[in-house]
């Protein structure tokens, strides 16, 4: 068991000796200023380490030390492990375990946001954790250059986990508190993405994209379904006689099913693919490179956009990405004069927010909106002119002739 000082600069843990920390900090001050943090460091049966922070108080932190090392000796060391004392590590550990955890689609980026909580507090007891120490955390993060969205997911991630921990008494309601007073530093509505692709752009990426992966990209275009749905599509879900594809709620984001229509020339496509006829009526994927279902396309598609002149890149100003294809989808069929319940019925928003997220207005509404004004001042212009103006002039020239 041992004392150790937390470096109010860098955070690094270390032996309560040193003078100097390794990023430059002089302990010895900080410590006279009470900066510095204190941990007590131990074992629990099993050998697994529990780290505990004490406060900014050397004898507090030697009485803690004193205490467990007697509670250690006795053989009760698990008295001072109620529910709410397991770190963000254990906790993590329990989280990342559970079934309906681990059926998530998104198993892995939740737990890559975990994992990047705890590289900051995974040593840290759940319950000691407070307000400050979520908002130093995202300063921090924004000023080491991530994104606002990145940084919000990976406390949304971990909010999640402790109220399921809550839910489980393995986290206490003042815990659950902290996480929901932290404000998202993403403003609502800052992130909704409006970048559609045009025909033009969409066919010169075509003509450079391989093969193999040029029928997921039609599929996207031309259906506006998601990613993981067209990757994940199998055979047995293409209803090619009656050109629809099915999806179980399983099947989709939202977990609702719904049936996608093909169009002609997605008809032709998928027809010709090779493994169609050998495996149309299986549970084999539909787009597959080599007999592998494909399970990713940025690769590709970016080499594609880079010989077409298309911008790639979420963070690319103007950039394209996969996922814009289902805004264009959205945009093309509202211009079609689809109405916005049946593109809601085939896309799978469930709401009307998301599908104005999805629907964009463009130059070419804007110009079509004013030639529909010009259009309607014409139509009033005309009967005007020739009722009103007209008449005033009869009346002059009446008037003229009176006089």
């Amino acid at each position: 068991m041992s004392i150790l000082a937390e470096c109010p600069t860098c955070r690094n843990k270390q032996s309560n000796k040193n003078r100097l920390c390794k990023c430059g900090e002089n302990l010895i001050k900080a410590k006279r200023s009470r900066r510095v943090r204190y941990w007590i460091n131990y074992r629990l049966p099993g050998g697994k380490q529990r780290r505990e922070p004490v406060g900014y108080s050397i004898e507090e932190a030697k009485d803690a030390d004193g205490k467990r090392r007697g509670q250690k000796r006795e053989g009760r060391i698990f008295e001072l492990l109620p529910d709410s004392k397991i770190t963000f590590n254990e906790l993590t550990e329990w989280y990342l375990s559970l079934e309906k955890v681990k059926a998530l689609k998104s198993y892995w980026l939740v737990k890559l946001s975990i994992n990047k909580f705890n590289t900051v507090f995974g040593d840290l007891i759940v319950s000691s954790i407070e307000l400050a120490d979520l908002e130093n955390y995202q300063i921090r993060r924004r000023r080491a250059g991530k994104a606002d969205a990145t940084i919000d997911h990976e406390i949304g991630k971990t909010k999640t986990m402790v109220f399921k921990a809550f839910e489980n008494r393995m986290a206490g309601a003042d815990t659950l508190r902290t996480f929901k007073q932290v404000k998202k530093m993403l403003k609502k509505g800052s992130d909704v993405r409006d970048r559609i692709l045009s025909l033009d752009e969409y066919n010169r990426i075509m003509g450079h994209l391989a093969d193999h992966l040029k029928p997921v990209l039609a599929t996207a275009y031309y259906t506006g379904m998601r990613k993981n749905e067209i990757l994940t599509l199998k055979w047995d879900q293409v209803d090619l006689k009656n050109r629809m594809i099915r999806l179980e709620a399983a099947d989709t984001k939202d977990s609702e099913a719904r049936n996608v229509p093909i169009n002609e020339t997605l008809f032709d496509i998928l027809v010709s693919l090779p493994n169609r006829i050998q495996n149309s009526d299986s549970d084999d994927h539909v787009f597959q490179y080599r007999g592998t279902p494909i399970t990713d396309i940025r690769t590709g598609l970016r080499k594609a956009c880079a010989k077409a002149k298309v911008v790639y890149g979420r963070f690319e100003r103007g950039g394209f990405v996969f996922h814009d294809l289902r805004h264009t989808f959205n945009t093309n069929m509202r211009k079609a004069g689809v109405t916005d319940s049946v593109i809601m019925e085939i896309t799978g928003h469930s709401t009307r927010e998301m599908f104005d997220r999805y629907n964009t207005i463009d130059n070419d509404d804007t110009r079509q909106a004013i030639d529909q004004l010009d259009a309607f001042l014409q139509s009033v212009d005309k009967p005007l002119t020739k009722s009103g103006i007209e008449s005033e002039k009869m009346k002059s020239v009446s008037e003229q002739k009176v006089n």
